[in-house]
């Protein structure tokens, strides 16, 4: 296997990656209240990473449901496909295409659909018209003997939350076209393809998890269902779309656990995530398949604490190599094998180089790190061009990471979604900062990271940036949140920081 992070890597679809490092998807909260299309604010954004050189730039996630938000600011798929509703997608594609130094980043569309996870006021609905889901079960719902969570998560899970409303036949066929139209979208755009968005809880993960999904019907999670819902939304794609348009999907490591915390439990969900992906590869459509896990019952994928990083500095690395070694053990062509993208505490250049030599993955993710330095593949290359020994840099983080702001009170009791939530938030108003910088002077440096800008600021900037023409429903979810943020996000016991995507 080439060890090279600059090599390029081919795609099963035949498209070539120019290098490993990818920009992963990461929530913006740019758009519109209520969503809508990318904007200046995206344009310039996403300019800051088209300059330096990533292998592929993959969007937040792109909605295709207006009614199933997630934090109400997000991009949405519009209901038709004309011309002018393609026009401000169509430049963003532009935007991430060009490049200045010669590296064309890929352009990849994160399409998702929140289902159960959708929110109460800024989800997209009229106050408590429930979201759709696989089955009738509400988040924070632990069908379990050891419940755990405590009576202030029970609220602010019930706060946040409906019982969703159970998917009909009708219902599902809907989404699939949904998704369909959103892979056409992003092909007449102009994006070079599409990643699913099957981790994180959202609706194509709680099809696959039994935490979510008690159906009964052929969108089960027996196993000969469990990814029927994504197959039948990847085979409507490729019929719509050339066989070089790229289709990767985003899943979860180990959320497939339904009661318990033991180890044996924790390895029959991994076994069960594994049989899912060896299905998926045995379909011989996928070009990638990135390796994540958490929801927000268990925002594993938001983690960012200095215990977590000593434990493991690539979270889902040894889950990875496994998916590799069994993939490339399988009766699937290997011009066929889907490649793996690995996301999560690469912060150095020899965790980068350690995850290619160990074969934990093909392609190497960088979310948090690409906000905080987003000309990281510049910087990577200069180094190993101008120093012929890297003892000196190559196990240094690549930047400072904001650990300090988010340190909280010790009475507080502890909430993981809330706590995760304000890390979204410091690095949402972060994006937000090289945005507006890019806007007022596209070859401006943008500012650098405000490490003074506390975590409850952050959220305050985060829900506070709205113009007035707000409509009353919005100013009661943006309160609800900011009230429900600022009394239980300060959490240390268990309070982690990330951004979604």
């Amino acid at each position: 296997m080439d060890c090279n992070v600059f090599n390029p890597v081919d795609l099963p679809c035949g498209r070539t990656i120019e290098n490993r490092l990818v920009k992963t998807a990461m929530y913006e909260h740019m758009a519109n209240f209520s969503g809508g299309p990318p904007n200046e604010f995206h344009y310039g954004l996403y300019s800051e990473w088209a300059k330096h050189g990533w292998g592929m730039i993959l969007t937040g996630n792109v909605q295709v449901s207006p009614q199933h938000l997630t934090l109400g600011r997000d991009i949405v798929v519009p209901p038709t496909l004309d011309a002018e509703d393609v026009k401000p997608f169509k430049k963003l594609a532009e935007v991430i295409h060009g490049a200045v130094d010669g590296t064309r980043s890929l352009a990849i569309m994160q399409l998702s659909h929140a289902g159960r996870q959708s929110a109460n006021f800024i989800g997209g609905r009229l106050p408590f018209v429930p979201p759709l889901a696989p089955s009738s079960v509400r988040v924070g719902t632990r069908r379990d003997e050891n419940r755990g969570g405590g009576t202030i998560s029970n609220l602010i899970f019930h706060a946040l939350f409906q019982v969703p409303m159970e998917m009909t036949a009708l219902d599902i066929l809907h989404v699939q076209s949904s998704f369909v139209r959103g892979a056409l979208l992003a092909y007449k755009s102009g994006f070079d393809g599409i990643q699913l968005h099957a981790a994180h809880g959202y609706l194509l993960a709680q099809f696959m998890s039994p935490k979510s999904n008690i159906r009964n019907d052929k969108y089960s999670v027996a196993p000969e269902n469990a990814t029927r819902m994504l197959s039948e939304i990847i085979e409507a794609i490729r019929k719509v779309v050339p066989t070089t348009f790229i289709i990767g999907i985003k899943i979860n490591s180990a959320d497939y656990v339904t009661s318990g915390n033991t180890e044996e439990v924790s390895q029959e969900g991994e076994r069960r995530v594994l049989d899912h992906i060896r299905t998926i590869a045995s379909w011989g459509v996928i070009d990638f398949i990135e390796i994540s896990g958490g929801d927000y019952e268990k925002p594993d994928f938001m983690a960012c604490s200095g215990s977590q990083k000593l434990d493991r500095q690539a979270f889902f690395a040894q889950f990875s190599r496994t998916v590799m070694k069994d993939l490339h053990q399988s009766p699937v062509p290997f011009s066929s094998v889907p490649l793996i993208l690995l996301t999560g505490g690469l912060r150095s250049h020899s965790h980068l180089h350690a995850a290619l030599m160990s074969r934990h993955a093909d392609l190497l993710g960088i979310g948090r790190c690409a906000v905080l330095c987003p000309d990281l593949p510049k910087i990577l290359r200069s180094q190993l061009q101008n120093n012929k020994s890297s003892s000196t840099w190559a196990d240094k983080p690549f930047t400072r990471e904001p650990e300090a702001v988010f340190r909280a009170s010790k009475w507080v009791p502890s909430v993981k979604l809330i706590g995760s939530g304000v890390g979204t938030a410091w690095y949402t108003t972060r994006m937000r900062d090289i945005a507006i910088s890019q806007i007022k002077n596209p070859r401006a440096e943008p500012p650098p990271a405000d490490y003074n800008r506390g975590g409850l600021i952050a959220v305050s900037m985060m829900w506070a940036w709205f113009d007035s023409r707000i409509a009353p429903i919005w100013v009661l979810g943006i309160l609800m949140v900011l009230v429900v943020t600022a009394g239980f996000s300060v959490s240390t016991k268990n309070g982690v920081i990330g951004t979604p995507g």
